[in-house]
């Protein structure tokens, strides 16, 4: 008897919540229970989150609004598993997503299945300030992508996130972080990936992709990680700062978007071309203040891909420039208003798009934390010599 995949993980979860029944189930937002080995040889944080997103859009013409359309969805619902096996220096993270949005990809290059696992790493900290991750996961990108979607201060991403992100990639990542006195800490990560996305099984078409990050943060850590977190929740009493920068080579790659986009087909196969993305990024917090900045660049050395005969195929890599600059305060009660202003200008020539940019407000309340939070905002969407929208977004996160 076939079992689907959804069902195996309810059961899973029912099965554990009986065992969490026998314990002490943890506090609103720390998980759903925590498992300790009998011998102490291994740990496991059970957690589960969803977003229920609705959704409202309109065309902007003249100054009146045309062409109502409206969208209600479960935008992200995920299963996560971490802990340690072995030895604390032996971390691992798994995490499942059950929306469609979060399965949807399916293809020949992932054997025809969903799209299910969106992590599955281990982190092996093998040497004093030297950690090697293995697996699936979140390559070294632009700030905004490796901030969890749970931990966003506005409904979700900017346009220079789905334009320029470099998303999920199997590989390795080698990390090691020093201080440079006794709060100036410095990060570094070099990372080194398949170049094809998530969940492929069909090996790698093209080379590999190389991606190196360097961080810096002169006045120490942030407060439970509050650089890879938007908005200030815990309101830092002394002024803190990430600056960064990444550079990813995605070499032969064959998509539009280096490991992201379409595929690039040709009459013989694919289209090969090295794709290079540069991402500037910084972040700063001050007593509920809080700001964080991004610039991307993306070239490649033959950005238009040509069938054997020299003709046209259709396909183009995103070639251009990105910036997005996003702002906040958070009341002492909770309530955070939030600005973005984002502008994407590729290369006209070769994508055939026009430059847009979008401004945000957006108004959130935390009842905890970012485990329960209802945030809102609109957007204003101007696209030079093209159609102007207007967008209203309301979301519930959850988070066990």
């Amino acid at each position: 008897m076939k079992i689907s995949f959804p069902l195996v993980c309810l059961f899973l979860i029912f099965s554990f919540g009986a065992l969490s029944q026998e314990t002490n189930a943890p506090s609103f937002g720390k998980g759903l229970f925590n498992l300790v080995g009998k011998d102490s040889s291994w740990t496991m944080k059970v957690g589960a989150r969803m977003q229920i997103l609705a959704t409202s859009n309109w065309d902007a013409i003249n100054g009146s609004l045309t062409n109502p359309g409206q969208n209600f969805l479960v935008r992200r619902a995920r299963l996560k598993f971490d802990g340690f096996a072995y030895s604390p220096k032996l971390i691992y993270k798994i995490e499942l997503g059950l929306s469609n949005r979060d399965i949807s990809g399916a293809s020949e290059f992932t054997s025809n299945a969903p799209r299910y696992i969106l992590d599955a790493v281990v982190k092996w900290n093998f040497y004093q300030n030297f950690v090697l991750w293995f697996g699936q996961t979140k390559l070294p990108g632009n700030i905004e992508r490796v901030i969890s979607s749970g931990n966003l201060m506005q409904v979700d991403r900017s346009l220079l996130n789905s334009t320029f992100t470099i998303d999920r990639d199997m590989g390795f990542q080698l990390r090691h972080h020093i201080y440079l006195s006794d709060k100036f800490l410095v990060r570094e990560i070099f990372a080194l990936s398949q170049g094809e996305g998530r969940n492929i099984t069909t090996g790698n078409l093209g080379g590999h992709q190389y991606t190196t990050r360097l961080e810096l943060l002169p006045f120490g850590k942030f407060i439970s990680k509050g650089e890879y977190k938007g908005s200030d929740q815990k309101r830092e009493q002394t002024p803190k700062l990430m600056i960064a920068a990444t550079f990813d080579s995605n070499q032969n790659a064959v998509k539009t978007r280096s490991n992201q986009g379409s595929y690039m087909v040709t009459d013989t196969g694919f289209f090969e071309t090295d794709i290079n993305t540069l991402f500037i990024d910084t972040m700063f917090k001050y007593k509920g203040f809080s700001f964080m900045g991004e610039y991307a660049h993306r070239t490649a050395n033959n950005p238009i891909a040509i069938n054997s005969d020299g003709s046209l195929t259709g396909d183009e890599v995103q070639v251009g420039d990105g910036i997005n600059l996003q702002t906040g305060y958070l009341f002492k009660n909770n309530w955070e208003v939030s600005g973005r202003f984002t502008n994407i200008k590729l290369d006209q020539e070769i994508t055939s798009r026009n430059p847009q940019s979008q401004y945000t407000m957006g108004l959130s309340k935390y009842i905890v934390g970012h485990k329960l939070k209802v945030q809102t905002d609109l957007s204003y969407l101007s696209e030079d010599a093209g159609l102007d929208g207007l967008m209203y977004r309301l979301q519930v996160d959850i988070h066990f």
